[in-house]
């Protein structure tokens, strides 16, 4: 009897990235993604079920990747308004790969509404966390939204930057709430 041979989730994951990164979310099949893990469409399926699951899957991945950075950078007990500054930080130091992985990623959850839907419970989940009652949090709003905006505009190919011009942006985003001690 033969060993059992066990498929990696991350590499089959790391290929349905590159597939998506290279010909877009339309060529996002499980055929393809089997072909380039080296392993057969069955297998995919028993991993994933079927694609709705393996988008699910990079959905997933993304988030949590985003996710553990922020907390890493602003620590797990952040308030709101840190996990915020986290957040800008986190999306500044985004290289061109991780811009091109997540327009990719984005691209593919507009596809359905059920993938749209986890994406906008992502970005609200940010949102109510901030006490819009005060200066602060609608300043902390202000800085996400922007953050957003320029890591979409720039993610989708809408407004081509140089890296330089990126940090500037970032720069100046940060300066709409500083920390304890600075002024604007």
């Amino acid at each position: 009897m033969g060993r059992r041979r066990t498929i990696d989730r991350e590499k089959v994951l790391d290929q349905a990235e590159a597939i998506v990164l290279a010909v877009g979310a339309a060529g996002l099949t499980i055929d393809a993604v089997a072909k380039a893990a080296g392993i057969t469409k069955g297998g995919v399926q028993y991993c994933f079920g079927n694609k709705d699951g393996l988008i699910d899957a990079m959905i997933e991945r993304w988030f949590s990747d985003f996710d553990s950075a922020v907390a890493a950078e602003g620590g797990d007990d952040a308030d709101p308004v840190k996990a915020m500054r986290a957040h800008v930080a986190v999306t500044a130091r985004m290289d061109m790969a991780d811009k091109a992985r997540t327009s990719g990623m984005m691209a593919a959850l507009m596809q359905r509404e059920d993938h749209m839907a986890k994406n906008r419970a992502w970005y609200r989940a940010r949102l109510d966390r901030l006490d819009l009652s005060t200066e602060e949090g609608r300043r902390a709003r202000l800085m996400f939204l922007a953050t957003e905006g320029v890591f979409l505009l720039r993610g989708f190919g809408f407004l081509e930057m140089k890296d330089a011009e990126w940090q500037d942006m970032f720069a100046d985003i940060l300066k709409l709430l500083p920390k304890s001690g600075e002024q604007a």
